[in-house]
């Protein structure tokens, strides 16, 4: 009897030692947090294929500028003449597979792998010939990225800012669970070549702000992988609880017997 009190002690102890405490549950707590903190510098977004730009260029002279904005060419031929002016939206430009947008009178330009910054410093300096001190205003329209994994709302996620980094990306999707391990994150970036890049990152140190992963870009893809319990709860037997209670009961009737025979 004694032997098999031991037997079920043995297998007791396998199961509280597989069920860890829960660790590194808090972000950046590794290192100064501050120090790393300041460092984190924001480069911009890179165009990319399929994205799509929300463009508008204006000058003193309107007329002059019409023909360089879509919806004011669009609309030509129905113009009011009472001289009211009339507020003119962005027009839509989608960058094509080759990296080109089609843009009124400039034709095909180039924008993959420039930034807003540097796209709009080019337009401008292409205007010049045809208008006096243009000034272009560029947006981008579909900045989408998916958070996966142990969160608490996954899927595709529109943010309103494109300056947002991967603390800002899970909070759109609601935070982590507390399966969630914050050691094993995974982000999924597409390439300039087609091929995706896959990083590993532990969101757990703080200087992961100096990471050139640290800011999202469009299209990204942030995969949170679940901790070992929850791997262990996922591949266990479903009806691992209830052997554990039969166990426990087993243990319990075993020592009551051996104390009443002696």
């Amino acid at each position: 009897m004694n032997k098999t009190i031991i037997k079920y002690l043995l297998i007791l102890s396998v199961v509280l030692v597989s069920c860890k405490p829960k660790q590194n549950m808090v972000y950046m707590s590794q290192h100064n947090m501050e120090e790393e903190v300041a460092k984190a510098k924001f480069q911009g977004l890179h165009i990319q294929e399929s994205d799509v730009l929300l463009i508008l260029v204006s000058a003193l002279d309107e007329n002059a500028v019409k023909p360089f904005n879509l919806n004011t060419v669009n609309k030509v031929g129905s113009e009011s003449t009472t001289g009211v002016n009339q507020y003119v939206q962005p027009s839509e430009y989608l960058v094509n597979e080759e990296g080109y947008i089609n843009f009124p009178v400039l034709g095909n330009v180039y924008t993959k792998g420039m930034t807003q910054v540097q796209l709009k410093q080019d337009l401008e300096t292409r205007l010049k010939r045809y208008l006096t001190d243009p000034l272009v205003t560029i947006t981008l329209k579909n900045f989408n990225v998916s958070v996966l994994g142990e969160v608490k709302v996954p899927g595709q996620k529109e943010s309103s800012t494109q300056k947002l980094n991967i603390f800002q990306a899970l909070s759109l999707a609601g935070d982590m669970t507390d399966f969630g391990d914050r050691t094993k994150v995974k982000l999924i970036r597409p390439g300039d070549d087609g091929v995706d890049q896959i990083v590993n990152l532990d969101l757990s140190r703080s200087d992961i702000v100096n990471s050139p992963y640290y800011y999202m870009k469009q299209n990204d893809v942030l995969y949170v992988e679940p901790d070992k319990n929850k791997q262990v709860q996922a591949n266990s037997n479903p009806n691992r609880a209830l052997t554990f209670q039969i166990i426990a009961s087993a243990l319990a009737a075993a020592t009551l017997v051996i104390s009443l025979t002696r």
